[in-house]
């Protein structure tokens, strides 16, 4: 009686810890919160001095004391205790906004798929320090499927390919499981990478991050098409040392990331190599689905589609997907259980 009782009043809550943004599901409230994966802290008192959007306008910016850092790299935590300060800043609004007196939500986090147990058990214990009652885990490619809506408790193939800012997840889903899947660490902080390696070797310019990202979605493409775009990118000079200014086009945006895509097309022809055939038939006949921040670059569902000869379409509101799904997660956990990793042991082989 009392645990009906306190499921009526205490926060159900859906997360998608990404490596640059953390979403946050709130059920009866969608998404509450989207903000950068960011943490300042003050290097001298230890003290946390903003989270979030605050942060974000930090990186780069901050004196030497004072030090902008992303509790997640690569789509896992990297440094627990910023990670679980982030976490519990983020519930704590959420908890506070929904007056909840019960305040031990229930929690559905999105995590990479082919993350080892250990990452999973520090997710889990964050989560739990940071004030989750029950915590649930469900691999991000099958928070994705759900949240556009595609059949995964059925016998048919679907396929998602979530590029989000740390890790892409490329996935084969069929009756709630995932059948064939590969983690890259190729996303959209590596295309930032790119355009920041680029502009060193091309313009022996020193680009900073934000710069890098700016000009990756003004004008960034992987196909052509129709007149050029260019942008004024603004860094150092690697000789003099001093600002300089340099003009690009989107063909010399093309040229910095194409490497890092075309390793994203081989790696979702591999999945599919190693889909079993009547699975491929499906997928064929209904297509890939992107999401993730990274499926908004120009052209790059088109240059999917003319490699892997598969339809391919970009979801709607792709940066939402995941933690969308969590939130339909929670809306029926008894009936979403078998997609979930109910135990640290339970993290299909890589």
């Amino acid at each position: 009686m009392f645990g009906k009782f306190k499921k009526m009043f205490s926060s159900s809550i859906g997360i998608d810890l990404g490596t640059a943004n953390t979403l946050v599901y709130v059920r009866g409230g969608g998404i509450v919160i989207n903000e950068p994966s960011v943490v300042a802290i003050n290097q001298k008192t230890g003290q946390v001095v903003a989270i979030g959007n605050e942060a974000k306008r930090m990186l780069g910016r901050t004196p030497s004391h004072i030090s902008a850092v992303r509790p997640l790299i690569d789509g896992v935590i990297s440094d627990f205790e910023v990670a679980q300060e982030m976490l519990s800043y983020f519930i704590r609004r959420v908890i506070k906004n929904k007056h909840s007196f019960l305040s031990r939500p229930t929690i559905v986090i999105g995590v990479p798929s082919g993350i080892t147990n250990v990452e999973v058990r520090a997710v889990r214990d964050a989560a739990k320090n940071s004030g989750a009652g029950e915590v649930y885990i469900v691999e991000e490619p099958m928070a994705a499927a759900i949240g556009v809506r595609l059949p995964v408790h059925e016998p048919v193939g679907n396929m998602i390919v979530d590029i989000g800012g740390g890790t892409t997840d490329i996935a084969v889903i069929s009756l709630s499981g995932i059948v064939s899947a590969k983690n890259m660490r190729i996303a959209g902080d590596k295309l930032n990478q790119d355009i920041i390696q680029y502009a060193k070797d091309e313009f022996k310019l020193l680009l900073g991050e934000k710069t890098a990202e700016d000009v990756k979605i003004s004008i960034g493409s992987v196909i052509k098409n129709g007149e050029g775009l260019e942008a004024a990118i603004r860094g150092r000079d690697m000789i003099t040392g001093l600002p300089r200014e340099v003009i690009v086009t989107d063909s010399d945006i093309r040229e910095a990331l194409i490497k890092s895509v075309k390793a994203l097309i081989s790696a979702t022809k591999e999945v599919i190599e190693e889909t079993p055939p009547e699975l491929v038939s499906d997928i064929m006949h209904r297509g890939i689905v992107m999401t993730g921040g990274g499926s908004l670059l120009k052209g790059l569902a088109q240059m999917f589609e003319s490699e892997i000869k598969i339809p391919v379409y970009v979801a709607e509101d792709p940066l939402t997907a995941v933690v969308r799904g969590t939130g339909i997660i929670l809306e029926d956990l008894d009936k979403m259980s078998e997609v979930l990793i109910q135990h640290d042991e339970d993290i299909p082989p890589k």
